[in-house]
């Protein structure tokens, strides 16, 4: 089978709506002309590439930007990328030593040089992915968050926060990295399962108190007991409460250090004694705050063991493990070792462990900040979607701790703060300073940069020229807030959160955004994340090779629930495939059957048309509300269902007989413009997230003078309009001509009986207007069945020699005699039943053996499994039919 070159065919009209401008903030129209509908990506970093999660989330984007497009809105899509301090500088870092350089080497201006060459090689890789989506961002007017205008934003914003006392600078505990050298946020560490060890540690007391000698305390960790400035326990733990105020003699390092008591301590771990090293555990720094106990640092940057501690000075952190176990049994104060599983947080870019590492960093006081941003979520002016994200938000916002947003980096936004050595005068600045204000010496910058979070906190509206003239910037006053933000649920917190608290002091107490949506994570088809190493991970743009960017954004809708997670199904993208295929052939068909076309307005003359139009009433109903409440599955769903199974597979059926050579002029006119227009409608409600497809047959299609260009932007169903076609009557009536039709051609199939062959058909109803409808489309069952004798009442019974098939509210019985050899079906029925009820029996009897189900692979079990449940199914029908023929 020849491969489709979807890109050949989708490029040119991606070309023609951007060329068309069409991707700029559109003019608007109708209703919504004056209203502004603005989306803000998600930027990705310019080391990325396309991956699932982009996929689906730009999908999601672009149908509601498409939408409100069509809807009228002045639309607006920005697009931008991130210059993400940590991956970038990781990968140039990379690129260098492969080239036998180091960053130390070349010092830091020429480093960043080094680094605005990597975007201008890799910067746009992710970018014209998402064009070969089709999305139908501002392309003209890209952003990145190191451009000018961004930077003076990011520079801004720290000033104030710093005049404001939200921002300063202190030692503390933070996440450190000893191979990035930098600190990392307590959000963007990584969680490893790992199977280590319990060491009991005997600390004897500098004065034995009742024969007691030593305290015994467990650790995870016994390299930081170099470090330890006490022994905590439990005030309610009446074992030790005899020993708080006493003091122990700290082994190798001499050092006296008292017992004190915290309501930190779990009397259940270890003995209930533990060892407190404030500079390199959080729960510690703050028992050792409350205690008053000194602060030892006994690691550098590196993880390695500072001087001043004889033998152990200069190793790293796993070697001085190991010496300081080994000192501990040499000495005889190893008590014992067990095993113990544990959790460890690792860097996210080079998976390191982290090491909880006392430093001067600058921090957010974000007590300053929280209240607001809480508050905007819980009185509804931002709503989550789904709903139970709300709570996840308030949540995050009301644990957070003050925030670190210093790194020991040099690509990125460098922390505007200046010093003098001269006479101590330091401040923020947004401008450079080269002199002292105070004294005229030369003047030094801070040498860390700012955390990435931290820029994009400003996204929405740093991309709207708040920087210099904040709300009232153009831009700003005619589109702020912005409508949708759509995101994964990990950067809920860290990036979510963190643009509202900061447009709420930017703009005036302005939300960022109305509507948050939380997409669900796209998962491998076993339920586990996609990634390298598994092996798992699916390639966006394979997918769009395979199946056409429309079939991939279908697709990967369709899959779209309420849950967390979403297992990828790659058979949904090939029914997304056929899909397209049918609207193209379905479209095909009505523009063959245009000849002698009059354009004029839609007139549903017969009840197939009156049937038709009111279910399109009803769809576009239904698809608006699931648009308001971002439920895209239930979108891809409810236009699957109408256009496949009821305008192609139906309403086409029906007009047919009417566009045939002889058909009476009038009614091929009408039932021309008909399916004209619904099938326009229909192509409208497709387009948001089927842009390709839709519009290339919207080209091919008659069109009056006041029509739109393009598809892109002619005008989205209205439903209100659309809502006088309702009707109620024609609904029943045609679906019960489906019913009988559809079980006339079943019940033929399955036996193999002609359709030349006319057939008897009685159906039973359940009142007698069911009767009068049905009786009234008998002319319409006989042209698509081919069906004589056509009888309809409410007392019926079933004949003889007859298949009878359930529908919704009748029954329909399809006379079989003398059509079909009833002792010769049953015979045959009969051998294939006992035939499946062998295999059946033989598969149960395998997969409930132990044995086999211990030894055989997963996959042979699934399929064995699948085989039965094939087996079973044919099993209940052939039973149904020997039931049927009595």
């Amino acid at each position: 089978m020849t491969q489709t070159d979807y890109a050949a065919m989708e490029r040119p009209i991606f070309e023609a709506w951007k060329d068309a401008g069409y991707f700029q903030r559109t003019p608007g129209f109708g209703e919504h002309a004056g209203e502004s509908y603005t989306i803000v990506i998600p930027p990705p970093n310019i080391t990325g590439v396309l991956h699932m999660g982009h996929a689906l989330n730009d999908t999601i984007q672009d149908a509601c930007i498409r939408r409100a497009r069509m809807r009228g809105f002045q639309t607006r899509w920005i697009i931008g990328t991130d210059h993400a301090g940590i991956s970038t500088q990781t990968k140039v870092d990379k690129r260098l030593a492969e080239a036998g350089i180091s960053r130390l080497e070349i010092g830091r201006e020429a480093f960043i040089g080094e680094c605005y060459k990597w975007r201008e090689e890799y910067g746009t890789t992710i970018v014209n992915q998402i064009k070969g989506m089709g999305c139908s961002c501002d392309y003209s007017d890209e952003h990145f968050t190191l451009e000018p205008s961004y930077v003076r934003a990011v520079r801004k914003l720290f000033v104030d926060w710093y005049r404001d006392k939200l921002i300063y600078r202190g030692k503390r505990i933070v996440n450190w990295c000893p191979s990035c050298t930098t600190a990392i946020a307590d959000d963007e560490a990584d969680y490893v399962d790992e199977a280590g060890h319990l060491w009991y540690l005997r600390y004897p007391l500098t004065e034995p108190v009742d024969g007691l000698e030593y305290l015994v305390v467990a650790t995870t960790r016994p390299e930081t007991m170099l470090g330890d400035t006490g022994v905590a326990v439990n005030p309610k733990d009446e074992r030790f409460g005899h020993l708080v105020g006493k003091t122990v003699k700290l082994p190798l390092v001499d050092r006296e250090i008292p017992i004190f008591a915290d309501w930190h301590v779990d009397t259940e771990f270890g003995t209930g004694c533990v060892k407190v090293t404030p500079s390199h555990d959080p729960n510690d720094w703050a028992m050792g705050e409350k205690a008053g106990l000194p602060r030892i640092n006994i690691f550098d940057e590196t993880a390695h063991v500072v001087e001043g501690y004889g033998k152990f000075s200069g190793m790293d952190r796993d070697e001085a493990r190991e010496a300081v176990v080994a000192a501990f049994e040499e000495l005889g104060l190893l008590d014992h070792v067990e095993d113990h599983d544990h959790s460890v947080m690792t860097c996210y870019r080079c998976h390191t462990k982290l090491e909880p590492w006392e430093s001067e960093q600058w921090f957010v006081a974000v007590d300053g900040l929280k209240e607001a941003a809480a508050r905007v979520v819980e009185d509804g002016s931002i709503q989550f979607h789904p709903a139970r994200w709300k709570q996840v938000y308030l949540d995050w916002l009301a644990n957070l701790k003050d925030w670190c947003i210093s790194r020991q980096l040099w690509w990125g936004h460098r922390i505007p703060m200046y010093y003098c050595d001269e006479c101590g005068w330091e401040d923020a600045s947004v401008d450079e300073i080269e002199v002292c204000p105070a004294c005229g010496a030369p003047v030094r910058q801070d040498d860390d940069v700012l955390d990435t979070w931290f820029s994009s906190q400003l996204w929405p509206f740093a991309t709207m020229g708040w920087t210099e003239e904040g709300m009232d910037a153009p831009q700003m006053r005619t589109a702020y807030p912005t409508q949708v933000l759509s995101t994964a649920r990990d950067i809920m917190g860290l990036w979510v959160a963190r643009m509202v608290m900061a447009s709420m002091y930017c703009c005036d107490n302005t939300i960022p955004f109305e509507d948050v949506i939380i997409h669900p994570t796209v998962m491998a088809a076993d339920g586990k994340p996609m990634s390298k190493s598994r092996g798992n991970g699916v390639d966006p743009l394979r997918l769009m090779e395979d199946y056409g960017a429309d079939g991939m954004r279908f697709g990967l809708l369709m899959q779209v629930t309420g849950a967390q997670d979403m297992k990828f199904n790659e058979a949904k993208l090939e029914s997304s495939r056929n899909f397209a295929n049918k609207v193209k052939n379905a479209s095909r068909f009505v523009l063959m059957n245009l000849e002698g076309y009059e354009p004029g307005a839609p007139e549903p003359v017969t009840p197939a048309d009156r049937w038709i139009f009111s279910r399109l009433a009803k769809v576009v109903e239904a698809v608006d509300a699931a648009y308001d409440n971002f439920e895209f599955g239930e979108i891809t769903r409810e236009l699957y269902g109408f256009v496949w199974n009821e305008f192609c597979d139906w309403y086409i059926e029906f007009s047919k007989a009417r566009l045939a050579e002889g058909a009476d002029p009038a009614d091929r006119a009408a039932c021309q413009r008909n399916l004209v227009f619904v099938l326009g409608q229909i192509l409208r409600l497709l387009h948001p997230i089927m842009p390709f497809i839709t519009e290339e047959v919207y080209g091919e299609m008659p069109k009056g003078d006041a029509a739109a260009p393009m598809l892109i932007v002619a005008p989205w169903p209205d439903a209100a309009e659309l809502s006088r076609f309702v009707d109620e009557e024609s609904e029943r009536a045609i679906a019960m001509v489906c019913e009988v039709v559809g079980a006339a051609r079943s019940t033929r199939s399955r036996y193999g009986i002609s359709p030349k062959v006319a057939l008897p058909v009685a159906v039973k109803v359940a009142a007698e207007a069911d009767a009068a409808l049905l009786l009234a489309q008998a002319h319409l069952i006989g042209q698509l069945a081919n069906v004589e004798e056509f009888e309809v009442a409410v007392e019926t019974s079933k004949p003889a020699e007859s298949a009878v098939v359930l529908g919704s509210g009748l029954e329909v019985y399809i006379v079989l005699a003398g059509h079909v050899d009833f002792d010769a079906e049953r015979a045959r029925l009969a051998r294939e039943r006992d035939g499946l009820a062998k295999d059946v029996a033989k598969f149960e009897k395998k997969l409930s053996n132990p044995g086999f189900l211990a030894k055989a692979a997963p996959e042979i079990v699934e399929k064995d499994k699948a085989k039965l449940a094939d087996l079973v199914d044919k099993l209940a029908r052939i039973e149904a039919q020997l039931a049927e023929l009595g």
